[in-house]
């Protein structure tokens, strides 16, 4: 799909503006309301645009940890990497995994109660016969950055 400046505006907009209302990104891409509107659709049909939701601040509700984890499998074969990311999408606790190139080949983002609770969901990924190799435990002590990627240097000639 073959996007122009218009819709890199568009796109920039809605990844730190989610909430606007669809005349008012119009008047700030330059597009009337119903073009617009098309493009959306055409950006959300082809997957550009994955969904819309809130970026919810879990330390006002409730304690929490947030831990990543390296993961390194036992082999390195295509049955593996499938099995190990099919586990991964049975629990909920785990609300990132990327794979990796280099020493390890996951990283994975865990959001929980406690410490405890990860052990625990890490003890039922171990109990599925993952294929983990090893893992390495990062608890997140504190937020430091999270933001909207940069279009603007990423598209500097879109």
């Amino acid at each position: 799909m073959k996007l122009d400046k218009r819709d890199f505006a568009i796109l920039k907009v809605l990844s730190t503006e989610g909430r606007i209302s669809k005349t008012a990104l119009a008047e700030r891409v330059n597009l009337s309301a119903t073009a617009c509107w098309d493009r959306l659709q055409r950006l959300e049909t082809a997957g550009i645009i994955k969904g819309y939701h809130a970026d919810v601040a879990l330390k006002h509700l409730t304690p929490h940890v947030t831990v990543f984890v390296l993961a390194e499998l036992a082999n390195h074969n295509a049955e593996a990497f499938s099995a190990f990311e099919g586990i991964v999408n049975q629990h909920d606790h785990i609300t990132g995994c990327w794979a990796l190139g280099g020493g390890f080949d996951y990283l994975l983002q865990v959001i929980c109660r406690d410490i405890d609770s990860y052990q625990q969901l890490m003890d039922r990924v171990l109990d599925q016969d993952a294929g983990l190799a090893r893992y390495f435990t990062y608890v997140v002590t504190k937020a430091v950055k999270s933001s909207a990627p940069p279009f603007d240097l990423l598209f500097a000639d879109g």
